[in-house]
């Protein structure tokens, strides 16, 4: 009996001097990332799980980018919102228009008294979710920016130089029409056409999208993309696709199929499809370099804009909750995660250290042409017209914009009448924008 008392004491002894656990404070994490990224993005969560016991990141697939915001935008209403979503660039004057939806991450860091310098991210990626005098909105996650990609066994063939790529878009045209001479299939195909070649061809020749700094002045504004040199640039397409030096692949990421099966010399892309071109040409049978630019347009590139999503960070949580949210965006924008981030999906990493970090790990000897995304980005200062776009009703724009491109790949129209439609057309959407959120 003795023995048995003496073993439940000991046992409560025990007990009490064992940790008492405690529930950590879930955070939902929506986002639109499948397959591989979102297996990077599980991964993340868990990289930040591991890191402290007191918060647990809660990752939730939501679809495509649309159907994640719309999902954001239902739930928020119903007051079940995620405390982070993410939403794609073109969202951005929508969820700034959100008002008392967004908590601003500068807001959010002062709030949580959590570290956070402006100065360490890389300028074209923080200015895009910034406002005009430099606060951050949302903070950048997947951020990439077109590159150019070429196949080097098709230039051979065509007797080119396999590792010198062309720097203008005039060196492309020739290289692309020999390519094809030589038995490619396609010259030349562009990935996300509207992003590329609209968007980011204006960024990189200092031309505006539209007024007041591209939006960013004002939601008041009118598209200007149907400038004499987009015009030009686009009718050259046009021209190119009667002996197949440009090829249409379709809308969004859907031509890197072209490029992959081999059958493009050049294709620009997002600098984030580097590991699947990797993967289906694989290494060194590829190469990356900048964009080229129009000569008679400009003498030099400017810099160019990015793509991908940012994350958001919504009203409606304790204030205990949002102290766990600042310290997981954080954790996300550290060097060494960042760093991982960028070599593993080609995103480009949100901070100038990260970027540093890379180069110094022998990275890009090992993937060249990898750092070029960095290196366009932060070719000069952002101007006006190479700082980004805000722009309200996006998605509905860039759509019109898609069909009326087609409308000149197929004969249709002819690039003027289609980009002066575009503008027409998105200009109506930008009013019906203005009008919901006076």
């Amino acid at each position: 009996m003795t023995r048995i008392l003496l073993s439940s004491v000991a046992a409560a002894a025990v007990l009490a001097s064992a940790p008492v656990a405690f529930a950590q404070t879930e955070i939902q994490w929506w986002h639109a990332m499948g397959g591989n990224l979102g297996d990077a993005v599980n991964a993340l969560a868990e990289g930040f799980n591991k890191s402290q016991t007191e918060y647990k990141v809660n990752p939730v697939y939501k679809g495509s980018y649309t159907e994640t915001l719309t999902a954001a935008i239902a739930a928020f209403r119903a007051k079940q919102a995620p405390h982070v979503v993410q939403v794609f660039e073109v969202g951005t004057a929508n969820m700034m228009a959100a008002k008392g939806a967004v908590y601003p991450v500068y807001q959010l860091m002062a709030d949580a008294k959590e570290p956070f310098d402006p100065k360490a991210y890389i300028g074209p990626v923080y200015g895009y979710y910034s406002t005009t005098d430099g606060k951050l909105l949302s903070m950048p996650f997947n951020s990439s920016t077109p590159v150019l990609y070429w196949n080097k066994d098709l230039l051979q063939k065509a007797g080119l130089d396999p590792n010198k790529p062309p720097k203008t878009w005039p060196e492309l045209g020739e290289m692309a029409k020999k390519a094809v001479a030589a038995g490619a299939k396609c010259g030349f195909t562009p990935q996300w056409q509207t992003w590329t070649m609209i968007e980011n061809y204006g960024a990189y020749h200092n031309l505006p999208y539209a007024t007041k700094d591209n939006g960013f002045g004002g939601i008041d504004i009118e598209l200007k993309f149907n400038d004499a040199p987009r015009v030009k640039f686009i009718q050259m397409l046009a021209d190119w696709s009667k002996d197949k030096t440009f090829v249409y692949g379709g809308r969004e990421g859907k031509s890197t199929a072209l490029f992959n099966a081999g059958d493009c010399a050049f294709h620009i892309a997002s600098s984030a499809t580097a590991s699947a071109i990797d993967k289906a040409l694989g290494t060194g049978k590829f190469g990356i370099a900048m964009m080229p630019y129009s000569p008679d347009v400009a003498p030099k590139p400017q810099n160019s804009i990015i793509g991908g999503a940012t994350l958001w960070v919504l009203q409606g949580k304790p204030a205990a909750e949002y102290k766990g949210v600042a310290k997981f965006l954080n954790y996300l924008a550290s060097t060494p995660v960042q760093a991982k981030w960028h070599q593993e999906t080609g995103y480009v990493p949100v901070t100038m250290a990260a970027a540093e970090v890379t180069e110094k790990d022998g990275f890009y000897k090992k993937f060249p042409g990898r750092e070029i995304a960095v290196q366009e980005l932060t070719l000069n200062p952002p101007t006006a017209n190479s700082k980004g776009l805000r722009i309200g009703n996006f998605v509905q724009i860039r759509d019109i914009v898609d069909g009326e491109l087609e409308n000149v790949w197929s004969g249709k129209k002819d690039a003027k009448t289609a980009l002066d439609d575009a503008v027409k057309a998105g200009n109506e959407q930008l009013k019906r924008f203005e009008a919901a959120n006076k």
